[in-house]
């Protein structure tokens, strides 16, 4: 029986484990099979603080899961199958690790960023392609960019990034747009940002020292044609990661979980969420890391009240 059990290692599960720990709780993180979240897909983080030189996205989550061992949090590597919240004590299946049981329950599973599936696209995360316009940004500098996709975030993405770049293209597979009319128009005024819409992405061409282009079909004439750039940004959406929770929490209409305001508290008492699976709006380390916090605190509350501290 574990007070509580925290479920993913990304910046918000892993600061919740660490005050968790440093409170004498003992919890236990179940972390997947790529533990460290999306950090640990990036290269170089510049803008978590503490860092005035960056650090790699992989060394900032190894040095933050130290940091929580070291005050005596657990730790099981397993995809989790189910969780059961009808009553306490909850109730996780882990795959290959058998059943848990806690007194409360951190979701810190994340959200995942959609991904074209195109050749050349995953090869090259951190040498040019990225999901994440705030966090890689700044690396292309004077350069060209290509931000895919079509709806607020990619208009987002690419009126952010022509505070960097000397031209963002923005490519689209359909002639229409599905941002709202307020971040087109924005996008639109943008000099800096030019359109090559009815485009399919095929390929993301690279050489040895990175990115330098990228391989789109025209819709209308079927002709094929590459079109050149430094990097490209996916901005096609993200998914939550909730699916294994079976609908026993409420969610928004795009899965990611409903916490009360200003709390990380979900409908299920002694259920906490913190991170991307509760954040799409922000999506940075740094705000994980604090609604991590904030779940730990909720959640050492939750059990004082109920008793069990």
């Amino acid at each position: 029986m574990y007070k509580s059990i925290i479920i993913g290692t990304g910046p918000a599960g892993l600061t919740a484990a660490i005050y968790l720990a440093r409170a004498n709780m003992k919890p236990l993180i179940i972390e997947g099979p790529e533990p460290g979240g999306q950090l640990t897909t990036t290269t170089e983080v510049e803008n978590f603080p503490g860092f005035p030189e960056g650090i790699m996205g992989p060394e900032l989550m190894a040095n933050m899961r130290k940091q929580a061992e070291r005050f005596g949090a657990e730790f099981v590597t397993g995809w989790v199958n189910s969780v059961d919240m009808s009553e306490r004590p909850f109730k996780l299946q882990v795959e290959g690790k058998g059943e848990f049981v806690g007194e409360s329950i951190i979701i810190s599973t994340g959200a995942s960023a959609r991904w074209l599936g195109i050749p050349g696209e995953k090869d090259n995360v951190g040498r040019g392609v990225s999901t994440c316009a705030t966090c890689d940004g700044f690396f292309f500098r004077n350069k060209k960019i290509i931000v895919v996709g079509g709806g607020d975030s990619a208009m987002e993405e690419a009126n952010f990034l022509t505070r960097f770049a000397t031209n963002v293209e923005l490519v689209n597979r359909r002639d229409e747009l599905r941002a709202s009319k307020i971040m087109q128009d924005r996008a639109r005024e943008n000099e800096k940002i030019s359109w090559s819409l009815n485009r399919t992405p095929l390929e993301v061409v690279a050489s040895g020292m990175g990115v330098t282009g990228l391989k789109v079909r025209n819709n209308v004439s079927g002709e094929e044609e590459v079109i050149e750039t430094d990097g490209v940004f996916i901005a096609i959406g993200h998914t939550p990661n909730t699916k294994f929770l079976n609908g026993q929490i409420d969610t928004d209409d795009h899965g990611y979980i409903i916490v009360k305001p200003g709390s990380s508290e979900t409908n299920v008492p002694g259920v906490f969420a913190c991170g991307d699976v509760q954040d799409n709006k922000y999506r940075q380390a740094i705000t994980a890391a604090g609604s991590g916090c904030m779940a730990a605190l909720d959640c050492e509350r939750f059990l004082e009240s109920n008793g069990s501290h």
